[in-house]
């Protein structure tokens, strides 16, 4: 944990601003605004996931912004999310940044049957950001799934 005994105004914008980047990823991600999601991230962008956190090599890997179009697209195949974004941390190094950001993901789907279910994933993301244009971005995000629970879900 770094110690913050002052920081510069330049370092608390930075840092706010990554933040608002991370939610607005899972923002974009619940209000199924896949366009809007692909536009954080850098036009040489890297997307990994890990569907097994412990897991050597990604389950899957995208390379360059217009890639991520179908893994975004793939949230419209449950009927809502919520992603909700906890404890996070950011290495800044002028116009470059790395961090680790937690999140409790719920997904609820309605099978043919009409029965619900709801699947959390406990995630995190380590990513590196690039601010270009006087705007962060993601230069690469790893999704690392913890561990999922799927259970059936009530109305």
């Amino acid at each position: 944990m770094a110690a913050h005994t002052s920081v510069s105004p330049q370092e608390a914008a930075d840092r706010l601003a990554i933040r608002e980047l991370v939610d607005a990823y899972a923002r974009c991600a619940d209000r199924r605004d896949a366009k809007g999601q692909m536009s954080l991230f850098t036009e040489d962008t890297r997307f990994l996931v890990f569907m097994d956190a412990t897991a050597a090599e990604p389950t899957q890997e995208l390379h360059g912004r217009d890639s991520l179009a179908p893994v975004f697209d793939n949230l419209n195949t449950y009927r809502t999310t919520t992603h909700f974004n906890g404890q996070s941390t950011v290495s800044l190094h002028g116009d470059r940044a790395t961090g680790e950001s937690y999140c409790l993901a719920h997904h609820v789907s309605v099978g043919d049957d009409g029965r619900r279910t709801l699947m959390i994933a406990p995630i995190r993301y380590l990513d590196e950001f690039v601010k270009q244009g006087g705007e962060w971005l993601f230069a690469e995000r790893r999704l690392m799934v913890d561990w999922t629970e799927t259970r059936p879900s009530t109305p």
